[in-house]
């Protein structure tokens, strides 16, 4: 398994017993309800993401979009965390929650919010959004509305390009219920059989692969679209001829998607997971969602077919699934979008006084650089890497973990024309990753034909740390070059996501490095690393140490100071260190994107705690770990989210930056998102989140994704006039 010492922040060995007495010793004197509930508060912040769709000062269409994500974001929540607390009941493995609540009562807890959530969503949806997109020439419009030259257009459309792929199915009995598919949309229809005057039910799908939203002919300036559902449903006698179509109403389903699987060492993980990825298509219901308008009769029927509680129904205005707003991105309106952002090449890898392409290795080998997505190409750094080291003769070898990729991955191209060329390639896949499973195969099988030797890391645990590592021959001399990012090897989501990455040419993470892919892809059992913190064994460990080392100082009467940049804050030992600092008078900064169970700000524990979350046109997705010691400070980034299963059941990576240019970069970011002047939200010690967008004038706070951007764009301004 995974063990290190992490020797160059000073922090001795790994298995130190004195540090556990004093944890132990100082968790008596922390409140037993020390935490908040990690299942509210990731519904929180959902609701901070609805909140962006709320506002009428971002772009419109941007509006629709965080609508549209709010949606998806929900599905994915119902799918996994849902879904994981309804089968620990069913299989009788039920252990209480992070709040010590029974999972049945965390389960009637989130259906009360989210259904507040879903209601909430479909009147900003109504009320607030869809008449904005009105007053800006877009008109999403009923089939009631129209004229009939209208009616004609779409009925001709309907028959040439929707008829022939629906597929009515009747419910009778040589016809049992159908199968209802995973976060499909669909008709419930009673009809009425004109021969034998008996009612019958169908179902219809509305066919994913068609468009959501049908344009109409342009009106003066107004762009219409009709919704295809609408469309589908104004045609139904066309479908059921010598019917009569009494009533129809929409419908979705949630299915438990989560994969899990029983992993033994002699077993095929890949025909393992294939099997299991079929099954998650049959998993069991977990939410109904309904138009507010459908009867009695046609939900009593989809209850019992179903098997689904009443608890488990969510009675909505219409139109369901939201997440069709996504297709508004395809409309060409960039007065109703954010500006747009070009990502501009990091200053080391731009190219020379000739404009010849940057030899990125020469770069590297100068000095470490860290870049800083999207606010600087993903394309001209990480990708140039792996492109370069793929065609450089020099480049023996190169090692990579993949965790999600493009579907058009010039990464995996990159690793496949290296393998091509004779270089010894290994590439990581972790075909795990939840929802790319089956992608991730492909990717894999496509590797291995190429001569990329795939492996698929340890047993048990997945391997989500992103990692890449050269070497070179050079002068008769092996260098590593290696990459340690805290986002995916993802050209698409390196566009909205943001992230750091380092590349070094030093030679202590090269070793570390080397150590750590021999461990993945072998059975080499590594016990020390130099710039690294690597989990499951020790990455928490370390960060207990530097944390509690921080403590110490300020009892002291040092400088002492923990800054944590995280998607997700729950791991119970990490907070309660957390809060033994604060009591020791450490101040502490927690910059947290989505799930947090910390109280801030509760006398006695947490009063020198304070916690923020940013959201905007890009997701924050980096992790920053920084520690004052005492004015030398100690800089991690990496892959790690504070959770027990990245902190426990995954591989993750930090490493340590050591160029005090990239420590005082890092530290700036956070003095920016943690001023009062930012727009964000603070958290409460009532675990609840408030947003502060205006001053007390009503002026609109700093944007720090709008002020980075700015940055990033004077640095490289201020290059070109030297």
């Amino acid at each position: 398994m995974i063990e290190h010492e992490v020797l160059d922040a000073g922090l001795g060995g790994a298995d130190d017993d004195d540090d556990f007495e004093m944890t132990e010793e100082a968790d008596a004197q922390l409140p037993d309800h020390r935490y908040l509930d990690r299942e509210l508060s990731w519904l929180a912040f959902n609701q901070r993401v609805l909140e962006l769709a709320e506002d009428p000062a971002l772009p419109v269409l941007e509006r629709a979009n965080f609508l549209a994500i709010f949606a998806s974001n929900l599905d994915e929540f119902f799918m996994v965390r849902v879904a994981g607390l309804k089968r620990r009941i069913v299989t009788g493995l039920a252990v209480p929650t992070n709040v010590g609540r029974a999972p049945a009562d965390a389960l009637a807890d989130i259906s009360t919010e989210a259904q507040r959530l879903q209601l909430r969503h479909a009147e900003a949806w109504t009320s607030l959004v869809r008449p904005a997109l009105v007053d800006a020439g877009i008109e999403i419009v009923s089939f009631d509305s129209l004229a009939e030259d209208d009616r004609s257009a779409m009925y001709d459309y309907f028959h040439a390009q929707v008829f022939p792929v629906l597929m009515p199915l009747a419910v009778d009995p040589a016809h049992p219920f159908p199968y209802i598919s995973g976060l499909s949309l669909n008709l419930a229809i009673r009809i009425r059989n004109a021969r034998t005057g008996r009612q019958e039910f169908a179902r219809l799908k509305v066919p994913p692969m068609l468009p959501r939203f049908v344009p109409l002919p342009t009106v003066g300036e107004s762009e219409r679209y009709i919704a295809m559902e609408d469309l589908i449903a104004q045609h139904l006698d066309d479908l059921f001829p010598g019917m009569e179509v009494l009533d129809h109403h929409a419908f979705r389903l949630t299915r438990n998607e989560d994969v899990v699987i029983e992993e033994d060492e002699s077993e095929n993980l890949i025909q393992a997971l294939e099997a299991e990825l079929l099954r998650r298509r049959f998993g069991p219901p977990i939410r109904l969602e309904i138009t507010d308008d459908m009867d009695e009769v046609t939900l009593d029927l989809l209850v019992k077919e179903l098997d689904i509680t009443t608890q488990e129904v969510y009675r909505l205005p219409g139109p369901l699934d939201l997440r069709g707003l996504f297709d508004l991105g395809r409309i060409d309106r960039p007065d109703l979008r954010y500006k747009p952002h070009v990502p501009t090449t990091a200053m080391a890898f731009q190219p020379g006084d000739n404009n010849e392409r940057a030899d990125i290795f020469a770069a590297i080998r100068k000095s470490d650089v860290m870049v800083h997505h999207p606010y600087e190409s993903f394309a001209t750094s990480v990708q140039a890497f792996l492109e370069q080291a793929a065609k450089d003769p020099h480049v023996l070898a190169i090692k990579q973990t993949l965790y999600r990729t493009s579907g058009d991955s010039p990464i995996v191209e990159a690793l496949i024309d290296a393998a091509e060329a004779g270089k010894q390639v290994l590439a990581l896949v972790e075909i795990k990753a939840r929802f790319d499973e089956a992608a991730n195969i492909v990717w894999a099988r496509k590797l291995e034909k190429a001569g990329v030797h795939v492996v698929y890391g340890l047993v048990g645990l997945k391997t989500h740390c992103k990692l890449a590592h050269v070497i070179r021959e050079e002068n008769g001399v092996l260098r590593s070059y290696s990459h340690i990012g805290t986002g995916n090897y993802n050209p698409k989501t390196s566009r909205i996501y943001e992230d750091f990455g380092l590349f070094t040419a030093d030679d202590q993470v090269g070793r570390d490095l080397t150590r750590l892919f021999n461990e993945l892809s072998g059975y080499a059992i590594e016990k020390k690393f130099k710039r690294l913190l690597v989990a499951p064994l020790h990455l928490r460990k370390g960060l207990l140490r530097l944390i509690d080392r921080e403590r110490n100082n300020a009892l002291a009467g040092k400088d002492a100071r923990v800054r944590i940049k995280v998607n997700s804050m729950v791991d119970e030992q990490i907070i309660d260190a957390l809060y033994r600092a604060s009591q020791a008078g450490v101040k502490v900064e927690v910059w947290v994107r989505g799930i947090c169970s910390l109280k801030p700000g509760v006398e006695g524990m947490s009063e020198n705690i304070t916690v923020r979350s940013i959201l905007g046109r890009y997701l924050e997705h980096s992790r920053i770990f920084s520690f004052a010691n005492d004015g030398d400070p100690v800089t991690y980034i990496g892959s790690a989210d504070m959770m027990h299963r990245n902190l426990d059941r995954r591989v993750e990576a930090l490493v340590r930056v050591a160029a005090p240019a990239h420590v005082k970069e890092l530290e700036d970011l956070f003095d920016r998102a943690m001023s009062d002047a930012t727009s964000s939200w603070h958290l409460g010690a009532d675990g609840e989140w408030v947003r502060h967008a205006t001053d007390d004038e009503g002026k609109p706070l700093i944007d720090l994704q709008d002020r980075t951007m700015a940055s990033v764009q004077r640095r490289r301004r201020a290059r070109a006039v030297r």
